[in-house]
């Protein structure tokens, strides 16, 4: 397979939370770098195109856009 990202990304488990409008949707960042993200979420077929990653941990707070939908993952990029 051949690795079509901008930049090589970290596996990681961090808990953090997807918020769009008053919307805030739990989720667990698996993968990232500095130009997206791998999230697991329970329902990401509902997610909007758009939203904000909130990562606690390292006090993150993206904008994100949602580039891949497949099963219980979401593929983003940060804007």
């Amino acid at each position: 397979m051949v690795e079509t990202r901008a930049a090589p990304r970290h596996r990681v488990a961090k808990p953090a939370t997807i918020e769009y409008g008053r919307e805030k949707i739990a989720c667990t960042v698996r993968d990232i770098s500095i130009s997206g993200a791998g999230l697991e979420v329970s329902n990401p077929r509902s997610l909007p195109a758009t939203f904000t990653l909130v990562v606690p941990e390292d006090g993150l707070r993206l904008n994100c856009s949602v580039v891949r939908r497949r099963d219980f993952r979401v593929g983003v990029k940060f804007e």
